[in-house]
């Protein structure tokens, strides 16, 4: 466990996967309406509070793991209770515990019924998502990987939309199957090492065909989560049904697991296969971007419009990973965050719709900017933002994805860009319906603008647009020296096996 730097104080990151749950146990006991929405504001509130000194006491000059715990679990089977996060993970614990407040301030009059009970699937949800992120023992990791399905299954199936049966067991299904492959795959490593601690299964010589299986088994379990084409088809409807707070986390954290899943296990533990499947990934990224743009141009849903965004701006992610550079990776890293925040602000943006008009059809929101100016406003700056306008924080991670994929392959990197170019198409297209309509909008004289309460929710996203559009470099800065280390590795891996090659050969 060299590559740990032990925590001696404070467990901060046992504190913030048990505080939530803590939160949830309460909620058990004291289920009143009004004391569930200020309690749970509280609990996900003073999470993000504590998990700060993540940042301002992040080492920048090293790629281990930092604020790590390791304590002995199920010693018979080698099973160990280890956490940690690196350069790779902060970003993505930073944007979960940061957007869960929100999630609960968007849920304050959209959930009518069964409050405390909605509160108690958000709080395990965050406990679950945050454990995903700073797990460093595979059963850990697994454990907490399937905690996440239940909560999210029962937010869609009791507080959804009209199908939101159909749409929650699509979901469930589609992610189990994801998840016995990812199982598969663990069991397999762990038959190789004798040992659940990822670390230790990064690197190794491994054969080639024992890789390819390892990569495909999670590559699928990720793909399903991305999601990638062609393994989209439970995302819009999940998205759709899910009340706001659900898509918001859907689109938010939960797609990030997946390509926090190839960075994190398929490019360091399985580096040949890698190589040999990379070129695949990356052309199925290439279709999830154009399929997505063009399905996404074709929808009347607000809902279904941002879901099939969402395939696109995912395959931008994939595509800066597998091409393998240092831009690439950044630009992929960096994205993640950028779509967490605009795609979670744009489905905040539609549920404020529907809460006035009932309706998620763009027919029904023509014309609101004439009554809803603060509204109109915060969405004009998000949909900006959806397409990488300049100074917008998406411009940035796809301005490095671009850099990247033009480094690793022009053709690639042609072939990305009618994707950017479809973004701005149905972001558009939807803006200006919504700002101005035509000449026979519906009356939405009684439509009333955003409260105070809505405000607050949508402020701190556009503040993250203009941070990370205008300052990036801190944000690139947390995850350099792991980023350096995961591509020196893997440049290194690649030439040792070179030279191999080239001696039998010769």
């Amino acid at each position: 466990m060299d590559n740990l730097i032990i925590n001696e104080g404070f467990p901060l990151l046992s504190f913030l996967i048990f505080f939530p749950l803590f939160g949830a146990v309460v909620l058990l006991f004291f289920s009143g309406e009004n004391f569930a929405k200020y309690w749970t504001l509280l609990i996900t509130s003073l999470t993000a509070c504590i998990s700060i000194p993540l940042v301002t006491g992040f080492d920048l000059t090293t790629s281990k793991y930092q604020f790590a715990e390791a304590h002995s679990w199920i010693p018979q089977l080698n099973i160990n209770y280890i956490l940690g996060v690196d350069g790779i993970s902060i970003l993505l614990v930073m944007l979960t515990t940061i957007i869960m407040p929100f999630c609960v301030l968007a849920s304050w009059t959209y959930i009518k019924t069964r409050i405390a009970q909605f509160m108690v699937c958000l709080l395990i949800m965050e406990a679950a998502m945050l454990g995903v992120f700073v797990a460093l023992d595979f059963i850990l990791f697994y454990i907490l990987w399937e905690f996440m399905l239940i909560p999210m299954y029962l937010l869609i199936a009791i507080w959804g939309g009209p199908r939101k049966i159909y749409a929650s067991i699509k979901f469930f299904l589609y992610t189990l199957a994801g998840s016995i492959l990812l199982l598969v795959a663990i069991i397999a490593l762990y038959m190789k090492n004798g040992s659940f601690f990822i670390p230790d299964m990064m690197w190794q010589n491994y054969s080639t065909t024992f890789q390819v299986l390892v990569f495909l088994s999670f590559a699928l379990a990720f793909a399903i989560k991305v999601p990638m084409f062609p393994f989209h088809t439970w995302l819009p409807a999940a998205h759709v049904e899910a009340p706001t707070a659900g898509s918001v986390i859907l689109a938010s954290v939960l797609l990030k697991m997946g390509t926090y899943g190839f960075l994190r296990f398929c490019l360091p533990i399985t580096p040949e296969a890698t190589f040999l499947i990379a070129p695949y990934i990356l052309w199925l990224s290439i279709a999830g971007i154009i399929y997505g743009g063009l399905t996404a141009l074709a929808q009347s849903d607000m809902k279904k419009l941002i879901a099939y965004s969402s395939v696109g701006h995912m395959g931008f992610v994939t595509l800066g990973i597998f091409v393998l550079n240092k831009q690439g990776i950044e630009g992929a890293i960096i994205q993640m965050i950028n779509h967490g925040v605009t795609t979670g602000a744009l489905f905040i943006c539609v549920g404020m719709i529907y809460e006035r008009t009932h309706s998620r059809e763009l027919r029904s929101a023509t014309g609101v900017g004439k009554f809803m100016p603060w509204y109109v406003t915060f969405l004009a700056f998000f949909s900006l933002s959806s397409f990488g306008f300049p100074g917008t924080n998406s411009f940035i991670g796809e301005f490095l994805i671009l850099a990247g994929t033009f480094e690793a392959d022009t053709t690639l990197a042609l072939a990305a860009i009618p994707g950017a170019v479809l973004a701005a198409a149905y972001m558009l297209r939807m803006l200006q319906k919504i700002v101005w309509g035509g000449t026979d909008n519906p009356d939405q004289s009684y439509l009333k603008d955003l409260n105070f309460r809505e405000i607050i929710t949508l402020t701190p996203f556009l503040i993250f647009v203009f941070w990370i559009g205008l300052g990036p470099q801190p944000f690139l800065d947390l995850m350099n020296e792991s980023v350096v280390e995961l591509l020196k590795n893997l440049d290194g891996w690649q030439l040792q096996h070179q030279n191999v090659a080239n001696v039998i050969i010769q």
